[in-house]
């Protein structure tokens, strides 16, 4: 059951694209700390009475420890009332906040006609992996791999955040031109072009946006339940066999942990085993960490809150065979472990992190996932040098 709180708005705080924070006095007697989206429910002011959706922050869950404003209750007149726009998609639909947004597929939209006849991805590069955290990491793998720009387009799909403007990361990346899109996939929504599903989604990358790499992953607040198949991560599997039916280059980016005290997270992460051995039908190409040891990587592991390299290595060495026993049908490509990635991973201008460890200490969950951006633009710039 959803819990209410109303309150009153006493200060604005921080604001990127698409949020707000701000500080609430609420109907109990408390000021806490709230995020609102102005695209959903219009501008925020500080007296404004609000709604507030409590019910993560009443049971200690995510969602940054925020209450949600769910509507603003100072009536304001019609002036400020928004227009009518555009677009015919519902996005989290049936919910109090379902929103309408423009489909760069439906048929309101100008690139109706080139997606009505979009069917192949003609080779583009597309790299999925687990985590939001994994986003930056891939892009600074990218950027370390080519000194030539390409089009990075981002995917994002509906197994984590709905609304991507919940993400910083997102907000940093676009501001900075590190990725020239993002697109929101399935009930998700928030992003410079909405698209139905996956598949429409990629096509758009390709045919409206064209993009050299398209990169695809859940937005913050991955689920895990702790049992094999109940993770949202499993949408990997999803994005891979996608990517093969629309004559893409799926890349798969493992998920690894050497700090993880969860068992099934150590090495690498039961969600990537189970996402890609079992759920992915279609041939993928798996970008793996080379295990052969070196001084300076003994080193950072050492740092680090990670197991002994010797034990990590050699764990995600077994897993990597068990894995290509199991599916036999991928590619896996190993990659060096280089220490000028890891260089320019720790000079990130987006703070690296994820389930709460920074860089430091775990260091091979961050290589890992650029490893693959590594190996995207090298596909990507292949793919180039055939087209031209």
């Amino acid at each position: 059951m959803i819990t209410w709180r109303t309150g009153k708005v006493v200060s604005l705080g921080r604001h990127w694209n698409g949020a707000q924070e701000l500080q609430v006095h609420d109907s109990q007697g408390n000021t806490i700390r709230a995020l609102a989206y102005p695209h959903l429910i219009g501008p925020l002011e500080q007296g404004d009475h609000v709604a507030l959706n409590s019910t993560a922050l009443d049971r200690g869950l995510g969602t940054g420890g925020y209450a949600l404003v769910a509507a603003v209750l100072t009536d304001r007149g019609a002036a400020e009332r928004p227009p009518h726009t555009a677009g015919h998609l519902v996005k989290a639909r049936y919910t109090p906040t379902q929103a309408m947004v423009l489909g760069v597929d439906e048929q309101e939209s100008p690139h109706h006609d080139t997606m009505r006849e979009a069917t192949d991805l003609n080779g583009l590069p597309v790299v999925t992996a687990d985590l939001h955290s994994a986003l930056p990491a891939i892009i600074t793998g990218i950027e370390h791999a080519t000194p030539t720009p390409l089009n990075i387009v981002y995917i994002m799909t509906d197994g984590g955040a709905l609304p991507a403007w919940f993400s910083r990361t997102i907000d940093a990346l676009r501001s900075s031109g590190r990725i020239s899109a993002t697109i929101t996939t399935g009930q998700a929504y928030g992003g410079d072009y909405e698209a139905a599903t996956i598949h429409t989604g990629l096509l758009a990358a390709e045919h409206v946006l064209h993009a050299d790499i398209a990169l695809v992953i859940q937005g913050p607040g991955n689920l895990g339940t702790g049992t094999p198949w109940g993770f949202s991560g499993i949408h990997v599997g999803e994005v891979l066999n996608a990517t093969h039916i629309l004559g893409g280059q799926p890349i798969a980016s493992l998920r690894v942990s050497g700090a993880d005290a969860r068992p099934r997270h150590q090495g690498i992460s039961h969600h990537s085993l189970t996402a890609i051995g079992r759920a992915t039908l279609a041939p993928a190409t798996v970008i793996c960490p080379e295990t052969t040891s070196a001084a300076w990587l003994e080193e950072v592991i050492r740092n680090s809150d990670a197991l002994p390299a010797p034990t990590i290595l050699e764990l995600i060495s077994q897993q990597i065979s068990d894995l290509s026993a199991q599916a036999p049908h991928h590619i896996y490509h190993h990659e060096p472990l280089e220490e000028e990635l890891h260089q320019a991973l720790t000079q990130s201008p987006i703070p690296l992190s994820t389930m709460g460890r920074r860089y430091s200490a775990d260091p091979l969950a961050f290589l890992t996932a650029a490893l693959s951006g590594v190996y995207a633009a090298q596909s990507a710039q292949a793919r180039r040098t055939n087209n031209s």
